[in-house]
């Protein structure tokens, strides 16, 4: 009698083989795609984060930069928000936080419109005996903004949201209206079938193929994670990670020094991840760095964005930037603009890695239309006079 097959064993990577898959499948090693450009980098990292906060650039033209260098501003903003009759190559919705995404993923968050709908409710009471008005107006006038529906406040506290901006918002929760552009950073609200492909609209998968698709994806983008960062990467429940993984295509691993069974791409597999190393400033909202705690295991560095924490119990600064170079966080810094200056208001930096970050900041300085580097506090403070002569340098 021939004795039973035994499974294959789990492929087991070092730390450093982790981290680098990390690194790049979100396109921070290796030779940036410039040719497909701003389109091709959401299409690989699946999300980009949104965020009002810009001291430096805005988190959502931060993320492009990373990865591609000093690509124009304006370019930015083209691969992103439509500009009629141009198509749609992106929506904004719910993923990991309030993301852009690419207009091909309209169908596979139709799980969590669904959710919404079934939920009825958000954190504002829904007056949905106004919402056919609301929907009205758009067939009838076109892509609207809220301050074209009469302005975003009922009063001047920023969470009492007048009636048009709830009922705008749950229409875009539960898919009956879509947002592709904006407008002075307002949301510009269209109707779906205005805007979303025939083909994506057509398109209805069931919860479970929405979200094996997110979890693949997830895990495509991250190269290679835990049940954690699969969940957490567009804020899905652990539960539903279970359910789906063995169907998405991922491959189970093991990492030292990880305390949790991890899947990776195998496609990332099939290669040595090698090639450039991006030295750079992340966005605290950086997909490579949004989750805190993988970032803690992936990279030994421990960050929090600090813009809601009190002044005087920071200790990084307001929106502190971690520095990336050689594929490690090996610093941070707090800037603001002031005109044509970069203020580095506070510093922190490994010894090793004082001209990196000196590089990093003529770079970042530039891009923004920045002319100088003002140097606040640094820390450790041994390192400051090398950091002024890079600067300088």
């Amino acid at each position: 009698m021939r004795a039973a097959a035994l499974p294959e064993p789990e492929l087991a990577l070092s730390a450093d083989e982790a981290r680098r898959l990390a690194l790049r499948a979100q396109g921070l090693l290796g030779a940036p795609d410039r040719r497909g450009g701003v389109p091709a980098m959401l299409r690989a990292l699946g999300a980009v984060q949104l965020d009002t906060i810009s001291v430096l650039a805005r988190s959502h033209e931060l993320v492009p930069y990373a990865r591609l260098g000093p690509v124009g501003r304006e370019a930015v903003e083209r691969a992103y928000w439509a500009h009629p009759p141009t198509p749609a190559d992106a929506f904004e919705y719910w993923s990991h936080a309030a993301c852009v995404l690419p207009i091909g993923e309209w169908p596979w968050f139709a799980f969590r419109r669904r959710w919404f709908r079934a939920r009825g409710l958000r954190w504002h009471e829904v007056p949905h005996d106004a919402l056919d008005g609301f929907l009205d107006r758009l067939r009838a006038e076109g892509p609207l903004t809220t301050k074209d529906l009469g302005g975003a406040k009922a009063s001047g506290e920023w969470w009492d949201w007048s009636k048009a901006k709830v009922a705008m918002e749950w229409l875009l929760d539960i898919g009956e209206v879509v947002c592709v552009e904006r407008r002075s950073w307002r949301r510009v609200y269209d109707l779906p079938d205005r805007v979303v492909p025939a083909e994506l609209l057509a398109q209805d998968p069931g919860d479970d193929e929405c979200v094996t698709r997110l979890v693949g994806q997830a895990g495509r983008a991250l190269g290679v994670a835990t049940r954690g960062d699969l969940a957490d990467y567009h804020r899905l429940n652990g539960e539903q990670v279970d359910a789906v993984v063995d169907g998405t295509g991922l491959v189970p691993v093991t990492v030292e020094g990880w305390d949790a069974p991890a899947w990776a791409d195998p496609d990332a597999l099939a290669a040595p991840a090698r090639g450039r190393h991006r030295t750079t400033l992340l966005s605290p909202f950086d997909s490579l760095v949004w989750d805190r705690r993988r970032t803690s295991r992936v990279f030994g560095f421990d960050h929090r964005l600090e813009a809601y924490v009190p002044a005087p119990r920071r200790e990084h600064g307001y929106y502190a930037m971690p520095l990336l170079t050689g594929g490690r966080l090996v610093g941070r810094v707090d800037p603001k603009r002031d005109g044509t200056t970069l203020h580095a208001r506070r510093l922190s930096v490994r010894p090793r890695a004082v001209e990196a970050m000196a590089v990093a900041l003529r770079e970042a300085a530039e891009w923004v239309g920045c002319d100088a580097v003002a140097l606040g506090e640094v820390r450790p403070r041994e390192v400051a006079p090398a950091l002024r002569a890079a600067l300088d340098g």
